[in-house]
């Protein structure tokens, strides 16, 4: 009798486990994403890229892959792509140099990672795990943080493995537009990454990777790599990962208003992101987006430049891709 109980028991939790929903949101950077700036072929490049990396997240997710590793393996995917802001590709500082951000948080028991200002180390959001498991911090910067990553064995590279022409030519432009006096026209002050998901264990989990700001300056470090600014996930609400201006999204601590204005103000995934957004945001002054996922498997992405490259498939399976702010 217990034997068969105990089978009973394991059918049922396997039947719950196929029918739970799981869902999926990334989101590429955001800014002055326009049409008529952007080649047909760059834009199918786009396209092509992120309709691959939300198939392949949403993939594992079904088959019962934990959230942690697929927001890793899909960061992952965008940190190895010249495409984005994060890993190779990451944009250039003032010096001439890379200095990486990443963050990830588990929304079961609020287990966070952070490293900022890396310069040697390959995937940061690996490195943003493996201090949220193996160390009793929550964030380690630059040095500090790369000794964590040699004796962790977290794979190092030359940091010229990070650089582009096309990222070396945007340094130089900022630093024209500086010399002159003038507002640079090109977004310099946006470019990150970020995946969010609901997993089969009904566990919530947000990632971000970023290579920061063309330009910056004296270390500076944006909202990436902070928990509660540009990644929060919590079971009880949401999983937020954020693009933009980081010190505005610092200042108004986005990702955590998201996630508190569900769990204590009772709002729903899409009210809270357009509130914070489209909303609190603007009227400081702050531009960029989110992508975020709550425990019913809703996905948002919201955002208020003219585009943010985004995919997402929710929990019943529709599925989303695009780059411009009139995109359906």
């Amino acid at each position: 009798m217990r034997w068969l109980l105990m089978c009973l028991s394991m059918v049922s939790t396997m039947a719950v486990a196929e029918s739970s929903p799981v869902a999926i949101a990334l989101h590429g950077g955001a800014g002055t994403i326009e049409r008529g700036k952007m080649s047909a072929e760059l834009e199918a490049t786009y396209r092509v890229f992120l309709e691959a990396a939300i198939t392949d997240g949403h993939r594992q997710l079904a088959a019962g892959h934990p959230g942690l590793d697929v927001v890793v393996n899909v960061i992952q995917k965008m940190e190895d792509s010249p495409l984005f802001n994060a890993g190779k590709g990451a944009v250039y500082t003032w010096d001439g140099r890379h200095e990486l951000d990443a963050s990830i948080m588990h929304g079961q028991q609020l287990e966070a990672g952070a490293v900022a200002g890396v310069t040697t180390v390959k995937s940061p959001i690996a490195l943003a795990r493996t201090v949220m498991e193996d160390s009793p911090h929550v964030m380690l910067a630059a040095k500090g943080a790369e000794a964590f990553a040699t004796a962790q064995g977290i794979e190092s590279v030359d940091p010229d493995y990070f650089g582009t022409e096309r990222r070396r030519k945007a340094l130089e432009a900022y630093k024209a537009d500086e010399y002159a006096g003038v507002e640079p026209e090109a977004d310099y002050k946006f470019g990150t990454v970020g995946v969010v998901v609901l997993d089969k264990a009904g566990n919530l989990v947000a990632g971000t990777s970023t290579g920061g700001m063309t330009g910056k300056r004296w270390g500076r470090v944006g909202d990436s790599p902070i928990i509660g600014a540009g990644t929060y996930a919590d079971n009880r609400s949401c999983a937020v990962s954020a693009t933009g201006h980081g010190e505005f999204f610092i200042r108004h601590t986005v990702a955590r208003d998201i996630c508190a204005r569900m769990q204590f103000g009772g709002a729903s995934l899409h009210d809270a992101t357009a509130e914070v957004v489209l909303k609190a945001l603007v009227a400081a002054g702050g531009e960029g987006g989110v992508a975020a996922v709550d425990r019913a498997g809703n996905v948002a992405l919201t955002f208020n430049t003219p585009g943010m490259y985004r995919a997402s498939i929710n929990a019943t399976g529709v599925k989303t891709v695009g780059i411009f702010g009139d995109d359906e």
